[in-house]
């Protein structure tokens, strides 16, 4: 399956550790990676991709509400 990534360019103020790894959002949320990747999928979360690997954005994570 391919995702459309809408990507955020790197030119802003948020910290790099506002981004984190898909598997550590599912971690935090108590979710599997794939429904993560889901939502990344339905554009329901900001990433962004950095030396070839997506992240998605700690703070969507933790306040995303279905």
């Amino acid at each position: 399956m391919l995702f459309k990534c809408l990507c955020q360019p790197i030119m802003d103020d948020s910290s790099d550790l506002d981004w984190i790894s898909q598997a550590d959002a599912a971690r935090l949320r108590g979710v599997s990676r794939q429904a993560i990747a889901k939502l990344v999928a339905r554009n329901r979360l900001r990433t962004r991709l950095i030396a070839g690997y997506l992240l998605v954005n700690r703070s969507d994570v933790m306040t995303f509400f279905p």
